[in-house]
């Protein structure tokens, strides 16, 4: 996974986990080689899950975790046959994500604003980070994986590598453009230190911003709201998406803004527009 397909390393984390998991579970039901893992074993393993409550989502992931490794095993001549072909996983839900409104968005701005005029390196970082994950839609590991040269100021636009190592550019706005160039010129040099390579976002120790660092900066702003259930930076990236649909862009556009492999992945966010939409219309027809 990690050689062959570029996964990202929790990626390779969970898999191995679901793949204990299911072995753990094969054995204690008496199968002692591999060959002799069966379709059954496979179905009641996701059973269990199922009846102790795992999302759905999960779920539909831990059977594609037995699909591969068992279609690993076959390639490598340690099974004779597969027994996970005929494995089907529940589909996941097709649950709305959140998303902040645009005025919620501003007051998160306002009070990075209100921060980062005081100068603290942190603050102007926290402030960067923040307007630009929002004005491009990245992912977390995204951002937190971005150098200084993967910046073209001029032209506003940004170089990401996203899941599957596969390689985008996305533009972003002037207030992110103002917010990174301030984090350049005066928080990133109080930091640096001979260790921070070329990174764009370093932590205070002069590291390159871990993703768990940046989902705290997040969470602490979405929470400071008071009037959110949105968390995390995905929520961000989220409502980038939706902005962006509701403003009139294009789904393709969109979509390779936000780096999908597929259109369909994309469709999620007009679904969420068309809620609001249809929300706005009872509030405000006579006869909704």
């Amino acid at each position: 996974m990690e050689g062959e397909r570029a996964r990202s390393a929790h990626t390779v984390r969970a898999y191995l986990a679901d793949v204990e998991s299911l072995l753990g579970f094969a054995v204690a039901e008496g199968v002692q080689e591999l060959g002799q893992l069966q379709l059954g074993s496979l179905r009641r393993w996701l059973g269990a899950q199922s009846e102790s409550g795992m999302a759905r989502a999960t779920l539909a992931r831990r059977a594609a975790t037995a699909r591969s490794f068992t279609g690993w095993a076959l390639r490598e001549e340690l099974i004779g046959t597969d027994p996970a072909v005929r494995l089907q996983a529940p589909k996941r839900d097709k649950s709305l994500p959140g998303v902040l409104q645009q005025q919620q968005i501003a007051r998160m701005v306002d009070d990075l604003n209100t921060a980062a005029a005081d100068g603290g390196p942190m603050a102007l970082r926290n402030r960067a980070m923040v307007e630009l994950l929002y004005a491009t839609g990245i992912r977390v590991g995204e951002l937190a994986g971005l150098d200084i040269d993967d910046l073209d100021p001029d032209r506003r636009t940004l170089r990401v590598v996203g899941k599957g190592n596969k390689e985008r550019t996305v533009p972003f706005g002037v207030p992110a453009a103002v917010a990174v160039d301030d984090w350049l010129r005066r928080g990133r040099p109080a930091v640096v230190t001979a260790a921070s390579g070329p990174a764009l976002f370093l932590g205070v120790r002069g590291n390159r911003v871990d993703p768990r660092q940046v989902r705290a900066v997040v969470n602490k702003l979405l929470q400071a709201l008071g009037d959110t259930s949105a968390t995390g930076p995905h929520a961000l990236r989220h409502s980038a998406a939706t902005h962006l649909l509701d403003g009139g862009a294009d789904l393709r556009a969109v979509q390779e803004i936000l780096g999908h492999s597929s259109l369909a992945t994309t469709q999620i966010y007009t679904h969420v527009s068309v809620d609001r939409l249809r929300k706005s219309y009872q509030q405000a027809h006579p006869r909704a």
